[in-house]
């Protein structure tokens, strides 16, 4: 899928939760976090990252975690018990591209999933009022505040899923 058809759909998913948002284009080799903070004068505390994780076991789970960039996702804590996996792991990028229906890794976004993948959100991502989060594509970021996240059903808030 290509950056336009990925960005359309992100931000139409967006657009129907009926919350302002702007996009923020980026250079794709600057789409990571640190270096897309530093070049675009955004701060870590409040870019948000959306990563696929997965749930080793005898059938492979997904689920999508949004945290901020100064935290770590508890992977093989809270995020192996709630997926009920015997281990966990960030996807590979070929995992990542296909659980997300296209999205790759520094532009992943929480917004566009299919259904069936569980989004969880950690707790302090929703205490700045803006926050900074992949596009769909590594070509953008959304800003937008995080009270977006409650009005998506498929969206849990979870505390401490980072530490």
């Amino acid at each position: 899928m290509d950056d336009s058809t990925l960005a359309q759909r992100v931000q139409s998913a967006v657009a129907a939760l009926g919350v302002p948002f702007r996009v923020v284009p980026c250079e794709p080799a600057l789409a990571d976090t640190a270096t897309f903070c530093a070049r675009y004068g955004f701060a870590p505390e409040q870019s948000a990252n959306c990563i696929i994780v997965a749930g080793k076991g005898d059938v492979r789970r997904f689920a999508a975690c949004v945290v901020l960039a100064t935290n770590r996702l508890d992977v093989n804590g809270i995020i192996r018990r709630r997926l009920q996996a015997r281990k966990c792991s960030f996807a590979t990028p070929e995992e990542t591209i296909a659980v997300s229906d296209g999205m790759q890794i520094g532009g992943v976004t929480p917004f566009g999933l299919p259904d069936a993948l569980p989004i969880w959100v950690d707790a302090r991502v929703m205490a700045p009022p803006e926050i900074i989060v992949g596009g769909g594509s590594r070509s953008c970021k959304l800003l937008l505040a995080p009270a977006v996240f409650k009005r998506m059903p498929a969206v849990e808030i979870v505390t401490d899923l980072a530490r």
